[in-house]
């Protein structure tokens, strides 16, 4: 009867014991199903974020050859149009000076600024150029270039070609960038060769390498000297544009 009575009491103990027991497990058991699930949409997402950089980066890799492509072009046009002025100067300082009557002479003189006659390459220097635009728009060894380009200067000092040079200078500088150096060579162009073809060009991109240094001010005087001092080049239809766009 005791032992009964025991069994009676025990049985129910122990079952909920069991079930207690089971209860726990069932909820152990789910709270790791929801870490597992969790965890696998935290790695999914982190996916999904890494293709999404991966995309990125490749957009703006694509974006940035894009640019040195474009950049690259633009400097290739520089340099055959110099190539093609350089010839026609050559073509026209060989051919004899048409015969004006002194009226005409004189109204022509008023009308437009002297121009300074620049001592016109022999072969040997005009071969010492091209192997300079060789190294900047084919090969595009700027470092080299530079170093050419002062040789250059030293040994064919004063000549229509050494003005080129001086303006290429600041071009190669300007694209490294090393903004400093490219502002000394613009200047030199556009202040002690102010009467040379290169002068309208090398004066807008002074405008353009102040503002690049964060000179504002600098910059928009620059762009409006050129406007006033060379009316009727290309590089001051250049620096209108420059100054309606708001850049500086």
């Amino acid at each position: 009867m005791r032992k009964t009575l025991m069994a009676t009491v025990l049985l129910p103990l122990a079952f909920g014991q069991a079930g207690s027991a089971l209860a726990q497990s069932a909820q152990d058991a789910q709270r790791s199903g929801n870490n597992s699930q969790a965890t696998a949409e935290l790695f999914y997402m982190i996916q999904q974020l890494q293709g999404e950089v991966r995309r990125l980066q490749g957009e703006v890799e694509e974006q940035r050859h894009l640019i040195n492509r474009l950049q690259e072009q633009g400097r290739d046009r520089y340099i055959d149009l110099d190539q093609r002025i350089l010839d026609l100067s050559e073509k026209l300082s060989s051919q004899p000076a048409p015969e004006t009557s002194a009226g005409s002479n004189s109204a022509a003189s008023s009308s437009a600024p002297a121009v300074k006659e620049y001592r016109q390459p022999g072969p040997e220097e005009r071969k010492a150029y091209e192997q300079i635009q060789d190294l900047i728009r084919n090969q595009k060894k700027y470092d080299e270039a530079i170093s050419r380009i002062y040789e250059f200067i030293d040994k064919y000092p004063e000549g229509d070609l050494t003005v080129n040079a001086y303006y290429w200078l600041g071009e190669v500088y300007l694209v490294k960038p090393q903004l400093e150096q490219a502002k000394q060579a613009f200047t030199i162009v556009a202040t002690r060769f102010s009467d040379h073809r290169k002068a309208p060009d090398a004066l807008y991109k002074l405008g353009v390498t102040h503002d690049r240094l964060g000179e504002k001010a600098e910059a928009q005087r620059r762009m409006k000297m050129v406007i006033e001092d060379y009316p009727a080049s290309s590089a001051a239809n250049l620096a209108k544009k420059y100054l309606e766009s708001g850049n500086v």
